[in-house]
């Protein structure tokens, strides 16, 4: 069997509302635009999400269909697709509100049919990498589901995690911060935008949370600044990439597209699924280095254009 990466979470339609007064409908959510990036980077990624069997929900299937994400079976058990309504401002930064369900499909919850049949259609147990993050993670009934799906992945798969704070949809940060440092010390690679942090940790640096992190469970923590860059922490040390300038269309999908390609450049070195988990922590900073300046010139490619629409291999060289 070919070996893949499982993401778990949301997949929704970002409904776009610009500064000038348009707006458009687009395909998102969190964890699919982080499944899309893999699949346009030639991975075979597999989605286990919750959507509706309507016009909003084909044109998702559609749209990851399209870059190589195969659907878990039963992930098209919601009431209705879900609802992220997205307002830019001028310098195409986004706000949400939701319309959103979410819960994990069974066939894709511990003790599903493991058999090789089942495995080959959901992903079974033997993904390399399990991902997740943001609503999905937070929001009951299926943030329980989330969390039991990490912790069984942890001994087979290389265990990742994006905060990817809403709190429009989350609660106060008092509420979320607890879940979120227990998901992250259940995670091998942990990615984290600044401005994630602020809220969880208001006027901390966002460079120390990091480190105090990746004292505990995780290989390697790396926290985003958008425009400027990001910094990675691992038992190396820390390294510094900075962002490709380009004009940024608008935000959406950026830090999904990150995770992605952080992702793609770990399986790119070997260092993802559990029997990798002492070189991954072992990962010198030359790697990380390589793979962070990697990871902003695909973030660098989605900004520049409207709505999540990351690169595929072909446009970032290799």
């Amino acid at each position: 069997m070919s070996p893949y990466v499982l993401a778990v979470g949301e997949a929704l339609v970002d409904e776009v509302h610009r500064p000038d007064g348009s707006s458009a409908e687009h395909p998102g959510g969190s964890i699919a635009n982080v499944a899309l990036t893999l699949g346009r980077l030639s991975r075979e990624v597999r989605l286990a999400t919750w959507l509706g069997a309507d016009a909003r929900g084909d044109l998702v299937r559609a749209w990851l269909t399209d870059s190589g994400v195969t659907l878990v079976p039963g992930s098209d058990g919601a009431e209705r697709t879900s609802v992220a309504v997205a307002t830019l401002d001028e310098s195409g930064s986004a706000t949400y509100d939701f319309d959103l369900a979410w819960r994990v499909p069974a066939e894709a919850l511990p003790g599903a049919d493991t058999s090789a049949e089942a495995s080959a259609q959901v992903g079974g147990s033997d993904a390399l990498a399990v991902h997740t993050g943001s609503i999905a993670a937070i929001l009951e009934p299926g943030a329980t589901e989330v969390r039991q799906v990490l912790e069984a992945a942890r001994t087979t798969s290389t265990t990742t995690y994006d905060p990817n704070a809403r709190p429009a949809i989350m609660g106060p940060a008092e509420e979320v911060r607890p879940r979120v440092e227990a998901l992250v010390q259940l995670s091998d690679v942990v990615k984290v935008s600044d401005e994630d942090l602020d809220w969880l940790y208001p006027g901390t640096d966002p460079v120390a949370v990091a480190r105090e992190w990746q004292r505990g469970t995780p290989a390697l923590v790396v926290v985003t600044f958008g425009g400027k860059g990001a910094v990675a922490v691992s038992d190396a040390g820390a390294v510094e990439a900075v962002a490709p300038r380009v004009e940024v269309v608008d935000t959406v999908g950026a830090g999904d597209s990150f995770m992605g390609a952080l992702i793609d450049g770990l399986w790119e070195h070997e260092l993802l699924g559990a029997d990798r988990r002492e070189a991954l922590n072992a990962v010198d900073l030359a790697t990380v280095q390589q793979i962070l300046d990697r990871c902003c010139a695909v973030a660098a490619i989605t900004v520049s254009r409207a709505g999540a629409n990351p690169p595929r291999r072909a446009e970032v060289g290799r």
